[in-house]
């Protein structure tokens, strides 16, 4: 089954016995090692501990078929529940994967990685439809996972960071989490002994590394710019990206401004809507999210709102050109964007 983000900080906290095993994949290879490295952790604290954890690279076992079944068989010499951990998986190990589950009895947790399944592989398929799976998509971080993680790294190692510098790290950032942490764990070591980071040790340290990301596909198409939306566009897609994550990025953008108009129906100015957004809009995407809280109309929002759905379902649909319907979607709602630019400066 899917896990959500509640599912996975309970199961930390507190590991389900009943789970046998968790599936981890995506395009963010960041988040897939840390996933990967907190469930193992939540079984068996140390993962240097041999006799507990067992770390295979499927390659290495995929033309071995009784070494899947022998290692989650195994018996921890020294008590306790073993941890399995098999990373890069793809397909193959599906047919594999179901017999052993079903002919091992055995409490260890197997934890398998990938970066190159997709929601059509056979192996999520298999994860998502067993109750005793954890299933768990790993795409880019948004602007505001981005901004939670840096946020509860200095938190966790006693640094202070101004909101204003904390938002000027995040646009330096990329939207793949190790990087991330790594560009974080620089600036860590740089500061030595003082503890409150300012903008200025962020300029000297952090190296710019944003990416396009869902995010920019969004604020390019809601803000009418056709060109520079499909340009993202086909960014993502040659970074591996698929094209209803941005259907369902361009959903959760809209959504906040439908959000945000709901407020102003109330009596709010656009100044205070933005700032009652939760989690906030970063710093330097305000101007333009308030900008297009003024130029879209509520009922051209849940007209939009139609739309995305409508794309959402054919890209589901087999056989569909899901790139073409994204791409066309994208133009829509950037020209729609732009008639009432046009609009609003012909007084209408």
């Amino acid at each position: 089954m899917i896990y959500k983000q509640a599912q996975i900080d309970r199961f930390l906290k507190k590991p389900d016995t009943t789970l046998k095993c968790v599936v981890i994949y995506g395009t963010n290879d960041g988040l897939i090692a840390e996933y990967t490295k907190q469930f193992a952790q939540a079984i068996v604290p140390n993962l240097d501990d041999a006799f507990q954890v067992s770390q295979l690279l499927w390659e290495n076992i995929s033309s071995d078929t009784g070494a899947l079944a022998g290692e989650y068989g195994a018996q921890s010499l020294m008590g306790g529940r073993r941890v399995v951990i098999v990373r890069e998986v793809d397909n193959n190990i599906t047919k594999q994967l179901k017999s052993v589950l079903d002919t091992v009895i055995s409490d260890t947790l197997l934890i398998l990685s990938s970066s190159s399944l997709n929601k059509k592989s056979s192996l999520v398929s298999l994860a998502e439809d067993r109750e005793d799976f954890a299933l768990i998509p790993c795409y880019e971080d948004r602007d505001e996972a981005i901004y939670a993680t840096a946020r509860q790294i200095f938190i966790t190692q006693g640094f202070t960071i101004s909101n204003e510098a904390l938002q000027l790290l995040c646009s330096r950032l990329s939207n793949d989490r190790k990087s991330n942490v790594g560009e974080i764990e620089k600036l860590i070591t740089y500061m030595g002994t003082r503890k409150n980071i300012t903008n200025d040790d962020i300029v000297q340290v952090v190296s710019d590394n944003s990416a396009t990301s869902g995010d920019d596909v969004c604020y390019f198409a809601a803000s009418g710019q056709t060109e520079k939306a499909l340009q993202s566009y086909n960014k993502l897609l040659g970074e591996g990206g698929e094209p209803v994550m941005v259907v369902r990025s361009l959903m959760y953008h809209f959504m906040k401004l439908l959000s945000c108009s709901a407020l102003l129906e109330k009596g709010e100015n656009a100044d205070s809507a933005v700032n009652k957004m939760s989690p906030p809009i970063i710093f330097f995407r305000k101007s333009s999210f308030k900008a297009q809280i003024l130029l879209w109309s509520k009922e051209r929002l849940l007209g939009v709102m139609d739309l995305l759905y409508q794309a959402e379902r054919d890209c589901k649909t087999t056989n569909m050109p899901t790139v073409e319907i994204v791409s066309y979607l994208i133009m829509q709602i950037s020209s729609a964007a732009r008639k009432m630019q046009k609009m609003r400066q012909a007084g209408y």
